[in-house]
């Protein structure tokens, strides 16, 4: 019953959601939005940025959601270690965002803006590829959770079995280890999340990320007082394949987007076909009349369809391992 009013909340709180952003997007365009403007529009780099610190962001709560299961409901200490260690992470990532800023500023004085956004979304490009390979393949949920949870119980288990002589010692290094665990998970998918925000930081500026990222941690942090406070279960599967598809979305675009940057700034050629697309379908969907923008874009979507069947064949392999595997509270599927 809980479940079904849960869920039935956040159907609502998305829908809210999405009618704020349309009446925002209206109230800010005069109620016509001009779909040939010049380059991504505020909007879109708002939402581009919103879904992929989401997702991120949910990345975070599952495993350590998985690291600390069992230390708060058994009153064990060990937990405060990795919470101290997560919040680390989190301020490493403001604070790697603050130097990758200044790196483009003072690339900016030697290099053509062309060259640095179409470096930036490029960088942005091989971002999305690695966070759509982890998503469709479980490997990464399985290995990298397991590898955060042999770790912990390795160091909770050197603090419980040493000697009275070496306690004091063992505890030190074991509690800096958690802390070092707890960073890790945040810091992992944080600078993810700064390398990708440059290029959209460069389209719309700062003001438009900073908003985005905004709304995403309110999102967030609903979903961790969830998970951490109210122990509740959500439909953390339907979650990931809800922002997963967002995600393919914004990488098809973003595909298109970034050969278009790279041909004006002379990195690639152009080879134009007769078929001319409407202006808006250049600034909404990077879809252009040349072939390296085309050809790019559906090798971009034989990647992400191929990869969702890959992990599907995946699923019928027989697991060797399965029952040495760790038990985790969250699970994704």
């Amino acid at each position: 019953m809980k479940s079904t009013a849960l869920r039935t909340s956040l159907v609502c709180l998305g829908g809210a959601v999405l009618l704020a952003v349309l009446v925002w997007q209206a109230v800010t365009a005069a109620g016509n939005p001009d779909p040939t403007a010049h380059g991504i529009s505020p909007a879109a780099g708002m939402i581009d940025t919103a879904v992929l610190v989401y997702r991120e962001g949910l990345e975070c709560i599952l495993v350590l959601s998985a690291v600390v299961a069992g230390l708060i409901r058994t009153q064990k200490v060990y937990w405060k270690p990795i919470a101290g260690g997560a919040g680390i992470g989190f301020a490493a990532t403001l604070a790697t965002w603050f130097v990758l800023v200044g790196i483009l500023a003072l690339a900016a004085t030697t290099t053509s803006e062309n060259n640095i956004q179409a470096a930036t979304g490029l960088l942005a490009i091989v971002v999305l590829l690695v966070v759509m390979n982890w998503f469709f393949h479980r490997i990464y949920w399985t290995g990298w959770i397991a590898f955060q949870n042999r770790k912990k119980k390795e160091l909770i288990s050197s603090i419980e079995t040493a000697n009275e002589d070496k306690l004091e010692t063992v505890k030190s290094v074991a509690y800096k280890g958690l802390v070092v665990l707890g960073f890790a998970s945040v810091y992992r998918e944080g600078f993810e999340v700064d390398l990708f925000l440059q290029s959209i930081r460069m389209q719309v500026g700062t003001a438009n990320v900073v908003l985005g990222t905004a709304f995403a941690l309110v999102l967030i942090g609903i979903t961790g007082y969830f998970t951490f406070i109210a122990h509740q279960k959500l439909p953390y599967k339907k979650m990931l394949v809800f922002t997963g598809v967002m995600l393919g979305v914004v990488f098809e675009i973003m595909v298109g987007e970034q050969v278009n940057e790279m041909q004006l700034a002379n990195w690639i050629p152009t080879h134009s076909f007769a078929l001319n697309f409407p202006a808006w379908a250049g600034t909404w969907f990077s879809l252009f009349n040349n072939w390296e923008t085309v050809i790019a874009q559906v090798v971009a979507a034989v990647f992400i369809i191929g990869s969702f069947y890959a992990a599907r064949m995946e699923r019928f392999k027989p697991r060797k391992a399965a029952s040495a595997a760790p038990s985790a509270t969250v699970s994704v599927e």
